[in-house]
């Protein structure tokens, strides 16, 4: 065997020991343990699909409520975990040592317990036995145990600290300390009811988080990864720094299928990263942007590594609603990381690799490109309105009727991707390498994205839950799995049905068996934050954080923010995605919505959500922990901390999109009209480009010290035009209290007044704070304020709340009895803050003047 072969078989078995360790397990045992790992690994999967499917309830059986399933789905997990994950570096890996089993085996008992004495549990609620506080106790520590195998230890120091903090209250320092919780209050609320390892994190990995895991290891067992990967090279290799392009491209596309930055750097790192360095990226810069966009593929809807199944609950809105605030600043970030690398690649010269496609002018890619998208429109038109003219037709026969639809569109598109030759994984190594054809490529998979639109189409249009969408396009894929092989040979000519047959079912039993392991980490990793949110409600922690913020701001907004993204990437450091934003959301979020209030910052919760879980995801790029920035310097063989501060760097624009959309939340579309949100994405992609250019002191040319200062200006301008727009002129005019009702009368509809409050927080200490007050129907300000829910009376000089109807939008905001109405402030007439672009566009057409004129003036002369 070659010296290079042996050195990628070394690398390969390196990367997937890295995988392994970080998400699904490095133990591999042989013989009976090890068929009865993997067995065990697929009979969650199917157990999942059981409780996600509607057969249950069509043959009453097998029908769990949400604490059994929650508690059957923590048992698999765990047991897996003691299974999979060995205890030290050290530990065999070919083999389960018999401590390991009865670990596992106890570890299971404890989380089933509440399935299995379900009954018994709900007849005794808050009085727990001995044993239910003994089977709790060692529940908690063998659950803190398989984190530290499956996630390594900051999780579960940081769950040890909750715990200690919540049984050592009353003998904390200063601000810290709090009543106390006794042994046994602890266990039951940690482990025998829904508030702690059993709450709404683990529900959300239990109901959506396994399907859209198990359906990206189906997908990607069929053969879309490689697709997507080949896709995007084929686009996008043959332009300048083009295997970087397709690097981000084909890693956003990963990102719908994978729930883990770090699997997401390996999956197309292998491939992209020895392309780039190819064209001429150095190693460090390579990896860089590898983990920049896996990372990116985090925050990409519509999974976002689970996330955004968790904001419904947290938040309280919709799921499309989630998706609709989030894919704006995603979507920006991802065009942006395409031009820092076309920047890259123009500092540096640099060209990209040999296509294969046949050159075509300009004039007629774009027409080519406009026809398909126009197609494309009016077949998604034709399909919207079509079923829905077709549903009230077929009545209860129409869902057969679209299933038969849409196994004619998936043969079809087999027939037609047959017409073409088989995809293969290259070999990044190899001496030459020729892009693929673009058309032969793409036509190829088409299959592969017909589950993604079945699963966006009962996520988006049916409204469906998440975990059925999830369910109906994990079949359709299991039917793709099954099939794609047999048909493809028929349609080929060279069919042997068995053979083909067996090897679906392989790829099938596969799928189930790593959709299952790749869930272990993310089961416990959901089930430990949970003693976390449990703690936090048990102790008030929460309040706590905020004062230390507080106190540490002295009071400054900005500070606090600052404050605020630094604990949510410390706490981020070495977790998955999901863990990582059920901690920072359950700490950090409500601190900002605390202080915020109080210092005149009032941001819708989603806002919020997305600030600190932007935050907490870039632990992974940051060093001392990045875990994918060492993923990617292993594939590069480039310095792994001088990597993470390169992806830190080429991540700004991710770190900077918080800061913005928390003071401008049109960027997140809320409460803005279609054509408005189409003008705000234009200019909010053109300011990023801008914000881009300026970190890389490149535009046409190479940068000056003051275009890059005078570029920023210009992007934060058209990011946040009203900041300007408000030192020219007040939003507010200031309104004495007493006067609320005439001030009702004369506002628009659709406005919102603020209002300066002071009360009392939960624990019964003074504050002070603002609230966003949207103007209610009615005839005149009286109608208004009584349809508000809200009753005044003065009390000398002072606007005092008398009565909050129950119910009410009043009692909604937060309005209480006794609470003293400080200021009222009413919007006023002005001009719109979209005009502060205009000298912002201004502006950047100077600078790129000034860089056209030294650009001309450095070109060669034409002879």
């Amino acid at each position: 065997m070659s010296e290079p072969s042996t050195k990628r078989e070394d690398l390969n078995t390196e990367l997937e020991d890295l995988v392994a360790t970080s998400d699904t397990g490095a133990r591999k045992p042989r013989g009976i343990p090890g068929k009865l790992l993997v067995s065990i690994a697929a009979a969650w999967s199917l157990f999942q699909l059981w409780i996600s499917s509607p057969l249950p309830f069509m043959v009453g059986f097998g029908v769990f409520n949400s604490t059994e399933a929650r508690s059957i789905h923590l048992a698999f997990a765990v047991f897996l975990g003691f299974m999979a994950f060995p205890a030290f570096k050290r530990s065999p890996r070919d083999r389960v040592p018999l401590l390991d089993w009865i670990l596992a085996l106890l570890a299971a008992f404890c989380a089933a317990y509440l399935f299995l004495f379900y009954t018994d549990l709900a007849r005794r609620p808050g009085s727990p036995t001995q044993v239910d506080v003994i089977v709790a106790v060692t529940g908690l520590v063998l659950l803190l145990e398989a984190t530290r195998r499956a996630l390594g230890p900051p999780l579960m120091i940081v769950a040890l600290v909750f715990i200690v903090y919540s049984l050592a209250g009353p003998h904390m320092p200063g601000i810290l300390a709090h009543r106390g919780v006794s042994l046994e209050a602890l266990t039951n609320h940690q482990w025998l009811t829904t508030q702690g390892v059993f709450g709404i994190a683990l529900g959300v990995s239990t109901s959506f988080v396994f399907l859209f895991v198990l359906f990206g290891s189906l997908l990607d067992k069929a053969g879309a990864g490689n697709y997507f990967i080949k896709v995007a090279f084929s686009l996008l290799g043959h332009y300048r720094g083009g295997p970087a392009k397709a690097a981000v491209v084909a890693s956003g596309m990963t990102g719908l299928i994978s729930g883990s930055s770090i699997a997401n750097t390996v999956t197309t790192g292998t491939f992209t990263i020895p392309m780039m360095k190819r064209v001429g990226f150095p190693a460090e810069k390579a990896g860089a942007v590898e983990v920049a966009s896996s990372v990116n593929g985090q925050i990409m809807p519509p999974v976002m590594g689970a996330a955004a199944f968790l904001m419904v609950e947290y938040v309280g809105i919709s799921y499309v609603e989630v998706i609709k605030h989030a894919f704006l600043p995603a979507l920006i970030s991802y065009i942006a990381l395409v031009y820092i690398v076309h920047l890259e690649a123009m500092k540096a010269g640099m060209q990209g690799l040999q296509s294969s496609n046949p050159q075509r002018p300009l004039l007629r890619k774009l027409i080519g490109f406009l026809t398909g998208l126009l197609l494309l429109m009016g077949l998604s038109f034709a399909v919207y309105y079509g079923l829905g003219w077709l549903k009230p037709l077929l009545g209860d026969a129409a869902s057969w009727v679209i299933a038969g639809g849409l196994a004619v569109v998936y043969v079809s598109l087999l027939k037609l991707g047959a017409r073409y030759p088989e995809l293969e994984l290259d070999d990044p190594n190899s001496p030459v390498v020729k892009l693929p054809q673009t058309k032969p490529t793409v036509m190829s998979g088409l299959h592969y994205i017909l589950p993604v639109i079945v699963l966006i189409w009962c996520l988006m249009v049916e409204r469906l839950s998440p975990g059925l969408s999830a369910f109906w396009a994990t079949v359709f894929m299991i039917a793709i799995i099954l099939t794609q092989r047999p048909l493809m040979a028929l349609f080929r000519g060279r069919s042997k049905v068995v053979n083909d047959l067996l090897h679906g079912l392989d790829d099938l039993w596969q799928g189930l068996v790593s959709g299952a392991r790749n869930m272990i980490g993310i089961g416990i990793a959901t089930a430990t934050a949970g003693i976390i949110v449990g703690a936090v409600s048990q102790t008030g922690v929460g309040l706590v954080l905020a004062d230390l913020v507080e106190i540490l701001s002295m009071g400054n907004l900005m500070l606090m923010l600052v404050l605020t993204a630094v604990l949510s990437l410390i706490l981020g450091m070495g977790l998955p995605t999901t863990a990582n934003y059920i901690v920072v959301s359950a700490l950090l979020a409500p601190v900002i919505v605390t202080l915020g209030q109080q210092n005149g910052l009032i941001v819708p919760l989603i806002a919020v959500h997305l600030f600190v879980f932007y935050f907490g995801i870039m632990a992974d790029v940051t060093p001392p922990v990045g875990l994918a920035s060492f993923a990617a310097a292993a594939v590069s063989g480039g310095d792994p901390i001088r990597t993470g501060f390169q992806a830190f760097y080429y991540s700004l624009r991710t770190a900077a999109l918080p800061f913005l959309f928390i003071f401008n939340t049109d960027l997140l579309l809320i409460n803005v009209d279609f054509w408005h949100g189409i003008l705000i994405f234009i200019v909010a992609t053109i300011a990023m480009l801008i914000f881009a250019a300026a970190t890389q002191g490149w535009l046409l040319v190479r940068s000056r010290w003051y275009e890059n200062l005078l570029l920023l200006l210009v992007a934060f301008t058209l990011f946040r035009p009203g900041f300007w727009m408000d030192i020219i002129h007040d939003p507010y005019e200031s309104v004495p209290p007493a006067q609320l009702a005439e001030v009702l009368n004369r506002v628009d509809d659709n406005s919102y007044l603020r209002m300066q409050v002071a009360g009392e927080d939960d624990i019964g200490n003074p504050r002070t704070f603002f609230l966003l007050v949207p103007v209610p129907d009615g005839t005149d300000g009286q109608e208004r304020l009584d349809n508000l829910g809200l009753g005044l009376i003065q009390e000398d000089e002072r606007t005092l709340v008398d009565m909050v109807n129950f119910g009410s939008l009043a009692a909604e905001l937060g309005f209480q009895f006794d609470q003293e109405i400080i200021e009222v402030m009413a919007p006023v007439d002005r001009w719109a803050k979209e005009w502060m672009w205009i000298p912002g566009f201004l502006l950047f057409g100077l600078i790129v003047g000034l860089q056209w004129l030294r650009q001309r003036a450095h070109a060669p002369a034409l002879p």
